[in-house]
């Protein structure tokens, strides 16, 4: 019975401690804004318009010496809760990686894809920004160093089955992230089948059996 009534007092206790901290955020929130607001505009998760990646566009170098060549301009950008799959997304941002910046346009607008149309919008709004605030001088003078996708937010909705039974679907989202650099895009190296054999060779003898005499 004891057990009973401070289980009681316990919950009382709880509750009205979770009222006043309510009560002083309130009062903490009209001091603030010199206004009644609601507590409801309170929130504790990352919002999607959160510009981590464009963050790096504000990234300050030390100076250069004089004899030091010239850094590249580096331009981010990104565009978030977009209505396609992240892995559809993946392989047209594989196909334009290493690119330059109209050679990746040209490939983005021949293509029939959903997401293709969304990434050339977002490749030329890029380019547009290298030349308004990162001082670069011709706008096909840029290169994609990187270009890749993420998750976006889910959605989960009802999909209603015969006989009462029913199951969950995703409304898919995804991000797409790029940076451009100005200069020309470096060459990749170019390895034959040759030296691949020789390497494989190479590492077959390399082989060594531990503990052993």
């Amino acid at each position: 019975m004891c057990l009973f009534f401070f289980q009681i007092l316990m919950f009382f206790s709880g509750v009205v401690f979770v009222r006043d901290i309510v009560g002083s955020l309130h009062l903490r929130l009209q001091v603030l804004g010199g206004a009644s607001q609601q507590l409801s505009c309170l929130h504790t998760s990352i919002s999607l318009d959160a510009k981590h990646w464009e963050r790096y566009n504000r990234k300050v170098y030390p100076p250069q010496l004089p004899e030091e060549p010239r850094r590249p301009a580096e331009v981010y950008h990104s565009r978030r809760q977009i209505k396609y799959s992240k892995d559809k997304m993946w392989y047209l941002a594989k196909m334009i990686r290493g690119m330059n910046i109209d050679e990746a346009i040209a490939q983005l607008e021949f293509n029939d894809k959903k997401g293709a149309k969304i990434m050339r919008e977002v490749l030329l709004e890029a380019q547009e920004m290298a030349v308004k605030n990162h001082n670069v001088e011709y706008k096909s003078n840029l290169y994609v160093a990187e270009s890749f996708s993420g998750k976006g937010q889910y959605l989960k909705r009802i999909r209603y089955h015969g006989r009462g039974m029913f199951g969950i679907m995703d409304k898919v989202y995804c991000h797409y992230f790029v940076k451009l650099v100005e200069g020309v895009p470096p060459k990749p190296e170019e390895r034959t089948g040759f030296d691949q054999a020789k390497e494989y060779v190479q590492g077959l003898k390399n082989r060594t059996i531990i503990h052993s005499l």
